[in-house]
């Protein structure tokens, strides 16, 4: 009676919680679609898609393009980065390319030759300012 579950589906995971790992001495050649996060070790030349987090180890990499949430950089990116949440670069990360961001975190010692355009939402102040005002 308290455990029905109206409207699951038995083994059927939510949107961005399972987590994809490609493994050190992987390479993949084309282009992958995930609603899933990733944890890449090895190599992936071509797409990356997903609305989730995408961690990149100190011995992954990726040539071609990324589009994720948030991403975590500790290897080697080249190519078109684009990222709609936080972008972290650890000391070790080497980006080559173009990358677009929302927000950026880099630690010292990351190498980051790209063009980096950034975009963010502009708060509108007179909105600000309307929540503070009481009537």
């Amino acid at each position: 009676m308290f455990n029905d579950k109206k409207g699951s589906k038995k083994g059927q995971m939510e949107a961005g919680k399972s987590q994809n790992r490609i493994s050190h001495g992987t390479v993949i050649e084309g282009d992958i679609t995930s609603q899933g996060g990733f944890r890449i070790d090895g190599t992936i030349n071509g797409t990356l898609q997903t609305p989730a987090k995408v961690v990149i180890g100190k011995d992954g990499s990726i040539n071609g393009s990324l589009e994720c949430g948030n991403a975590d950089i500790e290897g080697n990116f080249k190519g078109k980065l684009s990222v709609t949440g936080l972008l972290t670069l650890k000391s070790s990360a080497v980006i080559d390319g173009e990358v677009v961001i929302s927000k950026l975190a880099v630690e010292p010692g990351a190498t980051f030759n790209a063009t980096c355009s950034m975009n963010t939402g502009v708060k509108n102040l007179s909105d600000s300012n309307k929540k503070g005002k009481t009537a």
